[in-house]
């Protein structure tokens, strides 16, 4: 009897052990989620959509790597946009998205433009999204917008977007009067919605992507690490700038105007002694002009322009192809994911 009571007791071990080894295998597999089957993607890594850096280079190289690269339509014209729309369908044969702002000047001729040359996905942000999601899912687009807060969050939701961007204070770039953290925001806007969530703000590693996923994203929208790609259409004294920026060199401005996270140089410490004077907005529209971000970040002046980006710079340390960054991303968030399934 002790003998058959010991056998089955190492049998029961042994069916233990080879679940557990099991489950954990299975629990670092990658898996097809919702945001990688809406977007038919590899990866759930997604390229975010910024003026005078996400070109049709950067955008295919992302979405050849196994990402989803974007083209950053805030800084063209409808005549450049098709441009590079008809230059990245020539260079990838898989998915990319465009972004647009729905507060751009000429939204009706994008719109038809996107339609004309047949673009799957668009990212909407700067806006309404109930004013074109009807119309572009009509059309067969799947329709994402960037929100920087749980109410928009819910709007989105309502105006029946495919899936939703929720922007931590992070962020580089033009940013939520807000200022909610990626970590406090992601929960928040999970438990909010039900459709697919990717986070975005402060994410540059497979590390942080891990953590987005903890806290209830899909996926993850990564800007200022690509910015730095070598296919990024920014000015290299740009990417050079970002490479070598520090902690807390990065701050919101112009919060009564229009929020963006800037560099610190010249241009941003006129912005500095402006806001602390009270100035009006009609002062802040003038220093601002319209050509200060090209200047910066496409024509690379350091001192004159405005240098967008996110807190996260301080974490980058080279200028990289987009396929080498998308792939240690991708590794390291699986091998971090693996460690924790083993622990």
């Amino acid at each position: 009897m002790w003998t058959t009571q010991k056998h089955n007791f190492l049998a029961l071990r042994d069916a233990g052990l080879k679940f557990q080894i099991f489950s954990i295998i299975e629990a670092s597999r990658p898996m097809q989620n919702r945001i990688q089957q809406l977007f038919n993607i590899q990866y759930p890594i997604i390229q975010a959509g910024m003026i005078w850096c996400s070109g049709w280079r950067l955008a295919s190289a992302v979405s050849n790597a196994g990402g989803l690269g974007i083209i950053g339509a805030g800084s063209m014209h409808p005549e450049t946009l098709k441009e590079h729309l008809q230059k990245c369908k020539a260079a990838t044969h898989k998915p990319f998205a465009v972004n647009v702002p729905l507060l751009y000047p000429e939204m009706k001729e994008i719109i038809d433009l996107l339609v004309e040359e047949d673009v799957k996905i668009v990212f909407t942000s700067a806006g309404n999204p109930a004013t074109w999601t009807s119309h572009l899912k009509e059309k067969g687009i799947t329709v994402v917008h960037v929100v920087s807060s749980v109410k928009f969050a819910k709007k989105a939701e309502q105006a029946g977007v495919d899936a939703v961007v929720a922007e931590g204070f992070e962020a580089g770039g033009h940013n939520g009067r807000e200022e909610t953290t990626t970590l406090v925001l992601i929960p928040m806007v999970r438990e909010a919605i039900s459709i697919p969530l990717i986070a975005a703000g402060g994410i540059a590693s497979g590390r942080t992507m891990l953590a987005a996923e903890v806290l209830g994203a899909e996926g993850v929208q990564i800007g200022s690490r690509f910015a730095a790609a070598e296919e990024s259409s920014a000015h290299q004294n740009f990417k050079n700038r970002i490479v070598e920026a520090g902690e807390g060199e990065t701050l919101l401005m112009m919060k009564q105007l229009t929020p963006v996270r800037l560099l610190r140089n010249k241009f941003f410490h006129e912005v500095m002694a402006l806001e602390k004077r009270g100035a009006s907005n009609e002062e802040m529209e003038a220093l601002l002009g319209k050509r200060r971000a090209k200047k910066g970040m496409f024509e690379g002046d350091l001192e004159e322009g405005e240098l967008e980006i996110g807190q996260v710079a301080a974490a980058i340390d080279k200028v990289q192809p987009a396929a080498t960054i998308v792939k240690e991303i991708w590794d390291e968030y699986l091998a971090l994911k693996q460690q924790l399934c083993s622990q």
